[in-house]
């Protein structure tokens, strides 16, 4: 009997382990013959949101030649897309796809939220400077145009400066964890001639700042021209804000019954980025299936 139950308990273990996702050579290594991509890191003063400032990083594919647009990608929390050792490796992944035709030639601007902070050090890069107060729930979790506009009229210009990117909104996409998740769909859903495809790990559809509404309104509005992909898992949060599992559920459920274009990936994890790194190569390879 005891040697029965114990079977059971590893054979359990073995299916949990089983279904916790594995990062694919995409992410793991350069392929042969994949040229490496330029990250550089800019400053922004922002006026759309009084007193902040901000560091953004914008990389840049080797097969970019400057004779035609680039697609485009938005991130939000930027430096955890960069971490060499992260759950993303976004430059990596992208070097690695672009390369075998699989994504288009892509620029990714990787945003970290506004510090109210005069200045920002390369010291200071990945982090919020001491004694400096994070705008990163304003910016992430308030459900209006706002962070869209901040995009359009402070930060596209200035990549404009460095890089010709697409104004098609289905060559344009943003992606976010959490809050940052949230924010992606948000900038989106305020502004479809802007951004045509949404990536959204974890994301917090919750009562951070009213964007558990976003269910009732998916369901009460005319569809709109926007690709989705949302994945999560059945251990992520639950406290005071509401329960982040549930409520990517209800995004699910809106969605199809709206009829939007879109994919769900759900598994067993956490609040972390470890599924959704996982599987970013083929969440990237689904999102820009129709685009070369």
């Amino acid at each position: 009997m005891v040697s029965r139950i114990l079977y059971l308990f590893l054979l359990g273990s073995l299916a949990l382990s089983a279904a916790v996702p594995v990062p694919t050579a995409d992410t793991l290594g350069r392929l042969d013959g994949a040229p490496e991509g330029k990250v550089s890191r800019l400053v922004c003063q922002s006026k759309v949101y009084p007193g902040t400032i901000r560091e953004y990083f914008l990389y840049v594919p080797a097969q970019y030649d400057g004779s035609k647009e680039a697609a485009v990608m938005v991130c939000q929390d930027g430096h955890t897309f960069l971490k060499p050792d992260g759950d993303f490796r976004l430059p990596l992944v992208f070097d690695n796809l672009i390369h075998k035709g699989e994504m288009p030639v892509t620029v990714a601007i990787l945003i970290n939220p506004g510090v109210f902070a005069e200045e920002l050090t390369e010291a200071q890069t990945w982090k919020t400077p001491k004694n400096a107060r994070s705008n990163r729930s304003v910016e992430y979790d308030t459900p209006d145009g706002t962070y869209a506009r901040f995009l359009e009229t402070e930060i596209f210009p200035e990549v404009a400066k460095h890089v010709k990117i697409s104004s098609d909104p289905a060559r344009r996409a943003i992606c976010g964890n959490s809050s940052g998740g949230i924010c992606a769909f948000t900038a989106a859903w305020e502004r479809p001639d802007l951004f045509g495809k949404v990536v959204s790990h974890i994301g917090s559809f919750t009562n951070i700042r009213g964007g558990y509404h976003y269910p009732s309104l998916i369901r009460k509005t005319e569809k709109k021209p926007i690709r989705v992909f949302l994945q999560d898992g059945s251990g992520d949060l639950d406290n005071a804000h509401g329960n982040w599992w549930l409520s990517n559920l209800q995004m699910e459920a809106a969605l199809k019954f709206a009829g939007w274009d879109y994919k769900t990936v759900w598994g067993d994890g956490g609040h972390s980025g470890q599924h959704g790194g996982a599987i970013f190569p083929d969440t990237l390879r689904w999102l820009w299936r129709d685009v070369r």
